[in-house]
């Protein structure tokens, strides 16, 4: 494919890095962030001879492959070379002093390079690819990518999802582009504008509510600079079919399931102590893990031994890859006992879990039927659509950004047939609420912390 093959919209992209030394391209999954990307790091290196070398920060198996691969595809971006700071401190060290167009670093080891240059790094333009994962500002990738910010000449941050549990997450990535310019300096300016304190307790806030007319003000501020399109608006895309598969437990292990549930709030209350109303995103979190594990099947007890409980998902499992007539199925799982219980259950079909470069290519190539994949891990910029067209969300994510991101692996462009996506769901369960703060798409509230707050209320009568 040549230059002429890229779409208007992918054109667009290109002349707005071109045009704006600071952005951020704000583009659904499967609209082709990267190739734009390239092409405009090969103009602007070649054409304008305005840059040299580039860095990318990218999700670790993106940058081991993503990024070099799609340049081979294209005959005007093909010649740029690559050098990726991955693996050993050793193989990290020799890939700095090799000769290339673009650098390519994971962004766990971000802080590692920035310490190793004292922040000064050599490179004049910076690609932030998957710019939402530097949304906390307290990361030590935030704030040693902070002190490097100033020594670079052009900024690019790549995304799909820039705020996907609202717009409070936004000011660390638009940092990173503008130095603060649009949106205060400090976080604590930024949140004193357009926010007001929600969830409290003392001088300690948990959620901070937007104000009515600040998002609407917020765009204002950052779209000079910032371009957004949804993949809706461009792509034909084949159908996609959402599939609920719910299980439902016998009368005796749900009267089990709820008995746990009530005793697990109750003693979340107690250990709450002076308001059982007051819960913070970690003790619900935990709360709502120990309920989802409950659901798939297993638990973790307090030694981290897993206590199995039942196999209902894992049958729903096996009755879907059954009805999938030999076709390709890719599942995601959310505990490690999940893969494993699924690795052993279906033995005989020499289950792949997603590792490498070569468990893509042997998917993309048709030489895998079952391939269990973390959406943590696999949530970004891997292309898998050509493998096959079936997911199963064996354990759900409250992560919206994770489930939307897995679920682009194969529902993007270049997908030939229609995309199924199975839930398996435990009726009765955390599941459902799972599902519901899905479907809503709501970026804003927090679902989990609701969730876990209106268990609280249920079972306060049973509170000492």
């Amino acid at each position: 494919m040549d230059r002429s093959n890229l779409h208007k919209y992918q054109n667009v992209c290109v002349e707005h890095i071109i045009s704006h030394p600071f952005c951020g391209v704000f583009l659904d999954m499967g609209l082709g962030k990267t190739i734009s990307t390239l092409t405009a790091i090969e103009e602007l290196k070649y054409d304008y001879c305005e840059i040299d070398t580039v860095l990318v920060i990218a999700p670790k198996r993106v940058a081991e492959t993503v990024w070099e691969e799609e340049a081979k595809k294209w005959d005007h971006t093909r010649h740029l070379t690559f050098s990726k700071i991955i693996g050993t401190e050793k193989q990290r060290m020799a890939a700095l002093k090799k000769k290339a167009d673009v650098y390519i670093i994971s962004r766990d080891n971000i802080a590692w390079l920035c310490s190793l240059y004292a922040a000064k790094l050599p490179y004049d333009m910076l690609v932030i690819d998957e710019l939402s994962s530097f949304k906390a500002h307290q990361t030590q990738r935030f704030k040693s990518l902070r002190l490097a910010r100033p020594w670079f000449k052009r900024v690019v941050g790549l995304t799909g999802t820039p705020a996907p549990n609202g717009l409070i997450n936004l000011w660390p990535q638009m940092y990173l582009i503008d130095r603060g310019e649009r949106l205060e300096k400090t976080i604590t300016a930024y949140r004193s504008r357009y926010f007001r304190p929600g969830a409290s307790n003392g001088y300690v806030v948990y959620s901070y509510n937007i104000l009515p007319e600040s998002e609407k003000l917020i765009q204002e501020k950052i779209k000079d600079i910032c371009i957004s399109m949804r993949a809706e608006d461009y792509l034909e895309m084949p159908e996609r079919i959402d599939n609920f598969v719910k299980v439902v437990m016998p009368s005796k292990l749900m009267d089990a399931y709820k008995n746990f549930e009530k005793e697990s709030v109750i003693t979340l209350a107690n250990e709450l102590k002076e308001n059982t109303t007051t819960v913070n995103a970690v003790n619900a979190a935990a709360l709502s893990n120990k309920l989802l594990q409950f659901a798939n099947g297993a638990m973790y007890d307090e030694n981290r031994n897993v206590v199995p409980i039942h196999d209902l998902k894992l049958e729903a499992l096996k009755e879907i890859i059954e009805s999938s007539d030999g076709k390709p199925v890719l599942v995601a799982w959310t505990y490690q006992f999940d893969r494993d219980r699924i690795k052993a259950y279906f033995r005989n079909m020499a289950p792949r879990e997603l590792k490498s470069a070569q468990d893509i290519n042997d998917w993309n190539a048709g030489k895998v039927q079952l391939m269990l994949a973390h959406p943590a891990s696999a949530g970004h910029g891997i292309n898998l659509q050509a493998g096959g067209n079936i997911i199963v969300w064996f354990g759900l994510t409250w992560s919206l950004e994770l489930y939307q991101q897995f679920n682009a692996r194969l529902y993007r462009q270049g997908q030939k047939e229609r995309t199924i996506i199975h839930h398996i769901v435990a009726s009765g369960t955390e599941d459902e609420n799972v599902v519901k703060a899905l479907k809503s798409k709501d970026r804003t509230q927090n679902n989990l912390m609701n969730s876990i707050k209106a268990k609280l209320e249920l079972y306060r009568a049973f509170m000492r």
